[in-house]
Order: C-alpha cells, then structure tokens, then sequence
C-alpha cells in the first residue's frame, strides 16, 4: 500500500520546536474503564498546563467519534482501528511539540504498546486511572453500563468486553483515594522530573 510512497524529510525537527515552546513534547496517554476518572483528570492536567503556558492538546474518545473516527462501531476490530487512528493523530502532536493528551478506555495492552512504538524513549507516559467496576458503574455519568447490564449495548468494556490492565504503566492514578488535585500533583510532578516541563 505504501511501495510508492517516499517520506519527505523536513528541515524544522521536534528538537527545533522545543526551542519555540520551551517544554518538550510527549504523549499523555489516559486509560482505563469507562467512569473511571480520565476525561476528569486528562481536563485538570491540561487545565493546569495551559495556564503555565504550555502547549497543550486534548484528544478525548467521545470528541473523537463525532467526527475522525465516527464511521467506526465498538466491535474489537474497530476498537483497535480507534487507537491506531488515535495514535498516529498523537504522534504528529507531539512532533508538533504538543503536549498531547488523550483519554481513551484503550482496552487492549497491545494497541497501547503500538502507539508507545510510534513515538521516542520517554515521550509515551501512559497513565493508568483505575478504581473499581463497582464504583465505576455507580458513577456510570454516561448511563452506559445501565444500558449494557440491560443488553442495550454489546461489548461494553468491563461487563462482556475485557479490559486489560496496563503492565508497567509510568503513572497509576486510583480515583478511589486519591483526589483530583492529587492526581494533578502527581502528573505534574512526574513531568518536572522527567524534565518535560521545567
């Protein structure tokens, strides 16, 4: 598919773009189960680094599907295409030199390590935002796992859908205990000293 298709080098790098911005770029990949807490946290990270004057992007799964990805359906095949989508999409943020983040359920172990692939040593943090299917389905702020328990909706993650748990994630957030401005905290500081942000 891509036999006749050259990359065209360009002289302005990620590196040069640094220089403009004054942070490097990386990849802030949200995961976790529906009403766990990502969108939640993802807006407070950005939130927080927007007023620093960091450039930032959020790239949020629903917002997603109203438009780039909204010829595809929730079976695991269009799960998959959903992330690669998301993934190529993050990785010409970051070398825009982008903070990006992205909030995503993600499920699968291997479709987050693809992405990871895409982009430099230490330029993919992924964030594991879990707590439990029980408090989960007692946020449910979207109604969507009242509707898979009643079989309105098929292959909802967590109930007849797996989720995988990321194995060696570089943040894990549990909105069980912590709060959100402890999770921002968190993040922030795990930036600082990666030296992403100064």
């Amino acid at each position: 598919m891509t036999e006749n298709v050259v990359w065209q080098g360009l002289s302005v790098t990620k590196e040069r773009r640094y220089e403009v911005t004054g942070h490097k770029a990386c990849i802030l990949w949200f995961t976790g189960l529906s009403g766990s807490g990502k969108s939640t946290l993802a807006n407070a990270v950005e939130e927080s680094l927007h007023r620093e004057g960091r450039l930032t992007y959020l790239l949020d799964g629903d917002n997603i599907r109203h438009g780039l990805n909204r010829d595809l359906g929730f079976s695991t095949e269009d799960r998959m295409e959903n992330i690669r989508r998301i993934g190529e999409v993050a990785r010409l943020f970051c070398d825009a030199g982008l903070i990006v983040l992205t909030s995503f359920i993600s499920p699968f172990q291997k479709d987050r390590d693809q992405v990871r692939s895409l982009v430099g040593r230490g330029e993919f943090v992924e964030i594991f935002v879990t707590c439990s299917l029980d408090t989960c389905e007692k946020r449910d702020p979207k109604g969507m796992y009242k509707k898979a328990r009643a079989g309105e909706i098929r292959e909802f993650t967590g109930i007849d859908s797996p989720y995988e748990e990321p194995e060696n994630p570089e943040i894990v957030i549990n909105t069980e205990e912590q709060t959100v401005e402890d999770s921002l905290d968190k993040i922030i500081t795990y930036l600082k000293e990666r030296g992403i942000i100064g």
